[in-house]
């Protein structure tokens, strides 16, 4: 076993006891293409680059271990074409970040930065720099997943009033924390401070810009340390200038590493450079997590943190594995056709699917369901885990009885008095995933990229009219599907499109009396 970068002497001789470990993190040049074939598995951080061509080397490689969240420097997919396992540490530097962030908005209260640059510079300047207490205030948490949740524990201690918006998190489980879960809009009206933990996905860059920060309470003060994508940095500095927000701390940027910005000199801005996760213990925790994640790998244990394999009996695998991209579909397309949080996901699965152990199909649904809408990137491993932080029950049930198809899965998601249910199939040789119910309306259409789904009085005229309009803005509609079941008074229509749909476009149609709802889910 390789250890090619500097992890916790504890995770080294946590390895020793098992393995033959040689420490390579002073290798010169080109020594590791060279030898990577020696090792069943390497541990590394983030320097070393493990790419698809020194994974082709590496004929006797199992396992790759990632000491920290990210795992950018390894080549998953051809990892995980040669079977080898990637574990990483992901909840490693939970609590640094949460503790840095309520560092920062200290920090910004008490004008800690700067009281100590002047005092430094010989000047007592105690009237000031006086400040203001967390005590009392109301703190607005937009993104509650794991450092969310510390980050509210810990302002709770503060006496503070804690508010937080997370579509993905049930209300039990804000009720359980002593927080108070709202829409983003109240949030962003009701708190004194906005500390933002939204993974960084097209939807969450610049989540907080300009129409943003005027929703915002007069005089907010806000921290990021989170990424650095999701502040538009021209919007804040034009807020702190107009007095709308009296403050700021950021740990991140949109580009690191960053030494020159206009902020940077202001005394209502601090700034720290990307100190979140760099604690002594959470670089410790991350090399002992991985070498236990590495050692379960190459001895048959379960790797909890794997991100690419999980553990299933190799014939249920077979079975299952053409049926796990389906799954993923339908919890994506189920959680983008609800309105609200999520609070309980149903995965019934129906024909000789229900021969086997099925909780795997639970697993990716969930995957479908959180993708994109948590700190750390989810998968079949450990998105059981995300759910279950973020209080969503799963329940799986399986009937080999299934009258109209050979498999079927149904998907519903329960938020508040709301519950959504779509339904899926395999087609053909590959079992490629069809979509057949929706809202309530059965169909037949071909997953896509892209996927329109309407509901409407059920009279002539509104499939040319939703033709019309696409038409009129220039989106191409590549299939569509009708259902509409005799006697009802609504039908679904579900149109697969080459390219994302406009809301613009989405809105003009269901702004007509006879359409209900509308919906364009775009699939990653």
């Amino acid at each position: 076993m390789l250890v090619k970068e500097k992890i916790a002497d504890a995770g080294v001789e946590l390895l020793r006891e098992r393995f033959d470990v040689e420490v390579g993190t002073d290798w010169p040049e080109g020594e590791l293409e060279r030898r990577i074939g020696e090792f069943d598995a390497i541990l590394i951080r983030s320097a070393t680059k493990v790419t698809c061509e020194l994974i082709a080397r590496a004929a006797r490689l199992r396992a790759i271990g990632r000491a920290g969240t990210g795992v950018d420097n390894v080549d998953i997919e051809a990892a995980t074409k040669r079977g080898i396992i990637v574990a990483n540490a992901p909840e490693s530097n939970s609590v640094a970040a949460a503790e840095h962030t309520l560092a920062l908005a200290l920090a910004l209260f008490r004008n800690v930065p700067q009281a100590h640059a002047t005092l430094a510079d010989g000047e007592w300047a105690r009237s000031r720099f006086g400040g203001h207490e967390l005590y009392g205030k109301t703190l607005g948490v937009v993104g509650f997943g794991r450092i969310g949740q510390l980050v509210a524990r810990r302002a709770l201690a503060f006496d503070m009033e804690v508010l937080a918006f997370d579509k993905f998190v049930a209300a039990e489980r804000f009720r359980e924390l002593g927080v108070e879960g709202v829409p983003i809009d109240e949030l962003y009206a009701r708190s004194d401070l906005v500390t933002v933990h939204l993974p960084k996905t097209p939807e969450t860059v610049d989540w907080i810009d300009g129409p943003a920060l005027a929703k915002m309470k007069d005089g907010v003060r806000i921290v990021n340390c989170a990424r650095g994508e999701l502040i538009d940095l021209t919007a804040l500095e034009a807020a702190l200038d107009s007095g709308k927000v009296a403050g700021a701390a950021l740990d991140v940027f949109p580009t690191e590493p960053l030494t020159e910005h206009p902020l940077f000199g202001r005394d209502d801005v601090v700034v720290t450079p990307h100190l979140g996760a760099s604690t002594a213990e959470a670089q410790d925790r991350a090399g002992i997590v991985t070498a236990e994640q590495v050692s379960a790998a190459l001895t048959g244990g379960v790797v909890t943190n794997a991100v690419n394999i999980t553990a299933v009996r190799p014939e249920t695998m077979e079975a299952l594995a053409p049926f796990v991209p389906l799954c993923e579909k339908l919890g994506h397309l189920a959680q983008g056709l609800g309105n609200g949080s999520v609070d309980k996901v149903e995965v019934e699965v129906r024909g000789r699917l229900a021969e086997h152990d099925t909780r795997l199909l639970g697993i990716a649904t969930l995957v479908g369901i959180l993708s994109g809408h948590t700190e750390e990137p989810v998968n079949l491993v450990n998105a059981p885990t995300v759910a279950e932080e973020r209080g969503i029950e799963l329940v799986e049930t399986s009937d080999a009885v299934s009258p109209d198809f050979t498999e079927l899965v149904t998907v519903r998601i329960d938020s508040g008095d709301e519950t959504v249910e779509v339904a899926g199939t395999g087609v053909g040789p590959r079992n490629d995933p069809y979509l057949v119910r929706a809202w309530g309306q059965d169909f037949y259409l071909p997953f896509a990229d892209h996927i329109i789904v309407f509901r409407y009085d059920d009279k002539p005229g509104m499939i040319g009219l939703v033709g019309s309009t696409f038409g009129e803005h220039g989106a191409n509609i590549v299939s569509a599907a009708v259902g509409a079941e005799g006697g009802a008074p609504e039908a679904v229509m579900a149109l697969t499109a080459d390219a994302p749909v406009p809301p613009e476009v989405v809105a003009e149609i269901t702004g007509r009396d006879d359409f209900h709802a509308g919906r364009a889910v775009d699939f990653p």
